[in-house]
């Protein structure tokens, strides 16, 4: 028995590498098969999404960037001690733990760390002020909006036994400290983000953020939607290119399946460098693409997201912007920005939960992941760890 779910593990690890994960396990095989899949996945060491298979070196130090991350730590502190005892050891890891590595941003994972299902109000509210501690207003609003929408696809299901708006789940690395490397993490369907601290230094990757559907047209929440914005300043940023432009940044017109990159357990991801290079742009092309990587990076709280385009802007002559797809109104289509220190992938998909064929926009996965080995901070961590041995 245990040989049939290592094949069938190894069969849906496939499916992942692919990118084409469109398919429902009932709940029950779920939590079976799911575990033997993140351990599988797991036995691969972490070494980061690269252009190539090779980690490009020294893009990251350790240094003191002047925005403080006290209010961080101080609702971090107030969350754990919100918790009771059980539900505090259900929290906390190593901050060198893989917990870190095992989100997915399929329904039917498993999940570690204290579920909002178990959360009272305080503890709930607690754990939403770490939130709002740490991401910008507009950060904090979309996630806020994501959890809607997974209420709504539940009840468009009707099943609320692996959709809703409380199946989202916290966990903690590390002690919060000023000093000291730490961080947090929220996991749940079509949300994850990965916040890690060291000083005043933050690295939040890899970050997802989707939704089938983006938008509710019933219920009680009726109107929400999200990524729009960012759908239509990737229009704006293809459409703004000369045809001689355009044939370079769009590598195929042709959209069959599901094309990102970066989503759960592909941690070391080889991203081929294709389409156009920012540096090519004229300086209108340039606001907009600068307007496009700043909806993705302002999900931070403004002065670290500042701190991050300004990192993001040093390496802009080796930053590529590609397309897959239509550029009409109603086009289906994925973009990506790449470049050594960031990748932002933005995708039409296919539906799972939803009727219909091919890639549709109503369900849309966006990934950010900071590439050559800093995603999760872990680089930052590694030159730690150097120089204070623990």
């Amino acid at each position: 028995m245990r040989m049939f779910l290592y094949i069938v593990a190894g069969i849906v690890v496939l499916l992942v590498g692919l990118g084409t994960i469109a398919f429902q396990l009932p709940v029950a095989t779920s939590k079976v098969v799911w575990p033997l899949i993140e351990d599988r996945m797991l036995e691969e060491p972490f070494i980061g999404v690269t252009s190539d298979g090779i980690v490009k070196p020294d893009l990251y130090r350790i240094e003191s960037t002047g925005v403080s991350t006290e209010p961080v730590v101080q609702t971090a502190e107030k969350f754990i001690a919100a918790l009771n005892p059980q539900q505090r050891n259900k929290l906390l890891y190593a901050v060198d733990d893989d917990e870190w590595r095992r989100w997915a941003n399929i329904h039917i994972s498993t999940r570690q760390g204290v579920g909002l299902l178990d959360m009272d109000e305080n503890q709930t509210k607690a754990a939403f002020n770490l939130l709002e501690a740490s991401l910008s207003a507009r950060g904090l609003d979309t996630s806020h909006k994501i959890i809607k929408l997974e209420g709504h696809l539940a009840d468009l299901m009707d099943d609320h036994n692996q959709y809703g708006s409380q199946r989202y789940w916290f966990t903690i690395m590390g002690t919060p400290s000023q000093s000291e490397p730490w961080g947090w993490q929220l996991d749940g369907h079509h949300l994850i983000i990965n916040y890690f601290v060291l000083g005043d230094q933050v690295v939040m990757s890899p970050v997802f953020m989707g939704s089938e559907p983006v938008r509710a047209l019933s219920g009680p929440h009726a109107g929400t939607e999200i990524l729009q914005e960012e759908q239509e300043a990737g229009l704006a940023l293809i459409r703004s290119l000369s045809e001689q432009q355009r044939a370079v940044a769009i590598t195929s017109s042709a959209k069959p399946g599901n094309n990102n990159y970066g989503e759960l357990f592909q941690d070391n991801a080889v991203v081929p460098v294709a389409g156009i290079s920012l540096d090519a742009l004229d300086d209108g092309q340039r606001a907009l693409a600068v307007g496009l990587i700043s909806l993705y990076v302002d999900n931070l709280k403004r002065d670290h997201a500042q701190v991050r385009l300004t990192e993001i802007l040093k390496h802009w002559s080796q930053t590529y912007f590609s397309w897959v797809g239509g550029t009409g109104d109603d086009a289906v289509f994925y973009y990506r920005i790449m470049s050594p220190v960031i990748m932002i992938e933005f995708d039409h998909q296919s539906p799972v939960a939803l009727e219909g064929d091919g890639p549709s926009r109503i369900h849309v996965h966006t990934v950010v992941r900071t590439p050559n080995g800093n995603d999760y901070g872990k680089d930052l961590l590694r030159q730690h760890l150097v120089d204070h041995p623990h």
